[in-house]
């Protein structure tokens, strides 16, 4: 090794084509995955408010946002939706003419070549906002696992890719892919939420899918964020359910949980750039506090950076048509 002032690494920084070639890290638009919120009606394109830019959508608008992501490069979308009616047990989220599985019908009509992710969970469609079934005021694992089962077994029905389990139920996976099985879905692969923190930068979110616990929190079974050997523990126990691509979510404050994954798994790894994250980058942009572009695009390559594969992010087209632009 050589050292000052043979060695002067400044020299790798002079200018912007020098950079790109001593550029570690590349971002591109196809390991995007694309969040969107789907709702009832026609001609619906709600804002959410801690969200700009964000939008509730009815199947016609949600269309016209899909293909401006095609066109962009994004290959993914993952499909939110918000129910006509909620109730204890959440049955929209498995019924086979509920909002989600129509809107993977449409997509795979209108926009055939984009995969569609879907997040199996019940806290959009449950009127208690908890993430399973409700027994004895507490959220019974074994219970939440055949209705999980169900859900994703309707949404492969209806066209969908790859389900997504993120009730962070003990088993969830295991239930899925025992019930995409028994119905010939063998080959239908699976991504575990397997390392889901209980974190306040869900709270954006929570407005989008109208999906706040009524009562308590969701501490019980999502995890602690103090917690990084459990995650890897939780990984591991997905992986040997049967998940096929797991993730870590949020994506942010936990860089750290990213790397261990990475360094320790071999498998597909996905992290999720929440909505909290999105929207604190919204607000500082907003208020002239930081540049909106930079700051994204360093966070979304300190997240790939830290060993992420796939990243889930509201930022995905902007993102994609600045990289557009550097091209």
């Amino acid at each position: 090794m050589t050292s000052f002032p043979d060695s002067r690494l400044r020299r790798l920084r002079g200018s912007d084509s020098m950079r790109n070639m001593a550029r570690e890290t590349r971002l591109t638009a196809k390991e995007f995955v694309y969040p969107v919120f789907v709702a009832h009606g026609h001609g619906v394109k709600e804002p959410i408010e801690p969200m700009p830019g964000q939008f509730q959508m009815s199947l016609d608008v949600l269309s016209e946002d899909v293909g401006e992501a095609a066109e962009l490069g994004i290959p993914a979308v993952l499909l939110f939706g918000l129910p006509a009616e909620k109730d204890p047990l959440g049955t929209e989220g498995y019924d086979p003419e509920g909002i989600v599985q129509e809107a993977v019908r449409m997509i795979k009509k209108n926009h055939p070549n984009m995969m569609v992710v879907t997040d199996v969970c019940m806290c959009e469609y449950t009127d208690h906002g908890h993430c399973g079934v409700i027994d004895n005021g507490k959220v019974d694992n074994d219970q939440t696992l055949e209705l999980l089962g169900r859900t994703a077994v309707s949404h492969v029905l209806a066209g969908a890719d790859l389900p997504a389990p993120s009730a962070m139920m003990d088993g969830q996976v295991w239930a899925i892919r025992q019930a995409l099985n028994d119905k010939g879905y063998e080959d239908t692969p699976i991504m575990g939420y397997a390392a889901k923190y209980s974190s306040g930068f869900y709270g954006p979110f929570r407005v989008a899918a109208n999906s706040t616990p009524q009562f308590g929190d969701r501490k019980s079974y999502q995890m602690d964020p103090a917690n990084a050997r459990m995650a890897m523990r939780e990984i591991e126990a997905d992986i040997a359910e049967g998940a096929d691509i797991v993730m870590v979510k949020p994506a942010l404050s936990y860089l750290d949980v990213i790397r261990q994954a990475k360094d320790r798994f071999d498998v597909p790894l996905a992290a999720y750039n929440v909505s909290g994250e999105y929207s604190m980058i919204k607000a500082a942009a907003q208020n002239g506090w930081v540049d909106e572009k930079t700051v994204t695009m360093e966070v979304l390559t300190s997240i790939k950076r830290a060993g992420a594969d796939t990243i889930l992010t509201y930022h995905a087209k902007e993102a994609a048509r600045w990289l557009r632009e550097m091209e």
